[in-house]
């Protein structure tokens, strides 16, 4: 308790130090204070302050420890913290960070702000963010760097040593990059292992020990990307354009974070999360975002709703059913929400496409028969001991087998067919799939109810 009590009070003095020297413009005791914390520490703590203190801090700290808190921060997020900035220390910033970083957060600002922040580049260093940026981002060419330790085919290896021995700044962001070697028009012709320049002559051309490598074109996606790193184990891949130039290299680390930050896109849709929401941000945007999808729930909900309201008078006459309604519903909703996320597992891993709608269905209505009789039968059990009508019991239980079957026909299909029509399947799956369980699963009820009322009653 008094450890508790004690990390408290450290997170309240630490977030009252980073204000008393940003107010104070204290560069030097900023820096000492993130010095002491992990970048996701740091990061929380930047969080916590006004605005105005955060632009300050920004502004204050060293550009290298800022970019680190950029960099730490989700894409949508970092891009907010630099478009608050001056764009003269903005680019101060970026100049710490690799392209691909760089790109992602050009990307992610409104145009006006962008271009301010590239107007204070090196010219031939913006068009390289520009174009960059301009890639889709879950592509070879959205991820890659364009950072290469690039070698010409007239180099030796006592060239390359030398490049190396020199330890600048470049060879540092390379991230441990074989050297690729390119002809003179900057096409990718090899690869050279650092150990096989350690094992040759130093007079040795480049091109008498180096391998034809394995590379990726600018528009390959992500889940390729994902099966050539789970099949090789490569640090990179360089990345060529279609006529063999070699124009940047993407990482595993790269890959790997593309794929976590999908799967965290994919978990919010379908709660109904829109963007990279955090508590930091302004409370009308996150309000407005939310309300988006709620206020499309209420109208579906009202739907299903007039379901119930066609059978009042079934259930004024047998109000045992009311107790079931929603048990048949949230049960079928669980069943189809399973067939959704395997179509959307499936549908980011490449494994199935929008054509392929019927073959998916075939097997999800497999699964839907066999699990939907096996509930039925469960809950009509439950229904005739708890309410002793065997005539209620066989009404649930057909209708939650039947809802079963229709719930995991829709989770498996409609994501498909939404990305057939150019719809986000992972934010309109959920709401759709809702209510027409919702509205069937009070359907089938009601309506079997109502056939079988000389038994019920």
């Amino acid at each position: 308790m008094n450890q508790a009590v004690n990390s408290i009070e450290l997170d309240i003095d630490l977030s009252e130090e980073l204000g008393a020297a940003a107010t104070a413009g204290d560069a030097a005791r900023l820096n000492a204070l993130f010095e002491r914390l992990s970048l996701a520490e740091a990061l929380r703590e930047l969080l916590e302050l006004s605005a105005d203190d955060r632009r300050k801090v920004l502004t204050l700290i060293s550009p290298e420890v800022a970019a680190g808190l950029v960099e730490e921060a989700p894409h949508e997020l970092g891009a907010d913290l630099m478009e608050d900035l001056e764009p003269a220390r903005a680019r101060e910033i970026m100049d710490e960070m690799d392209s691909d970083v760089q790109a992602d957060l050009i990307g992610d600002m409104e145009a006006a702000e962008a271009e301010a922040i590239l107007s204070q580049m090196d010219a031939e260093e913006a068009a390289e963010v520009r174009r960059l940026s301009g890639y889709d981002d879950d592509t070879a060419g959205g991820l890659m760097m364009s950072e290469v330790f690039e070698c010409r085919s007239t180099m030796t290896v006592s060239d390359v040593i030398k490049v190396i021995a020199k330890d600048d700044e470049d060879v540092d962001r390379y991230r441990g990059q074989h050297p690729y070697i390119v002809d003179e028009a900057g096409k990718l012709v090899g690869v050279v292992s650092l150990r096989g320049l350690l094992a040759t002559k130093r007079a040795a051309l480049l091109t008498t020990i180096m391998v034809k490598p394995m590379s990726v074109q600018v528009d390959t996606d992500l889940s390729d990307l994902e099966d050539i790193f789970d099949k090789y184990d490569f640090l990179g891949v360089p990345v060529v354009d279609a006529s063999g130039e070699l124009l940047g290299v993407v990482s595993r680390d790269a890959v790997s974070k593309a794929l976590l930050e999908r799967a965290e896109s994919e978990n919010l849709k379908l709660q109904g999360v829109v963007g990279d929401e955090l508590r930091s941000m302004p409370t009308g945007l996150r309000s407005r975002r939310r309300l988006v999808w709620l206020s499309a729930n209420i109208i579906l909900n009202m739907i299903a709703a007039s379901v119930i309201s066609a059978y009042e008078e079934t259930l004024l006459a047998v109000i045992a059913i009311a107790v079931f309604l929603p048990m048949v519903s949230d049960m079928s909703g669980c069943s189809g929400n399973q067939a959704v996320g395997v179509t959307m597992r499936e549908l980011s891993l490449g494994l199935v496409r929008p054509k392929d709608a019927v073959k998916v269905w075939f097997k999800e209505i497999s699964v839907g028969i066999i699990n939907g009789i096996a509930l039925g039968i469960l809950i009509g059990i439950v229904a005739w001991i708890w309410k002793g009508s065997p005539a209620l019991g066989l009404v649930i239980g057909a209708a939650l087998a039947l809802n079963t079957m229709l719930a995991v026909s829709i989770g498996g299909v409609v994501p498909l067919l939404l990305k057939r029509i150019g719809q986000d399947p992972a934010v309109a799956s959920g709401p759709l799939l809702t209510t027409v369980t919702d509205m069937a699963g009070f359907f089938f009820v009601l309506s079997l109810a109502t056939l079988m009322m000389p038994w019920l009653v």
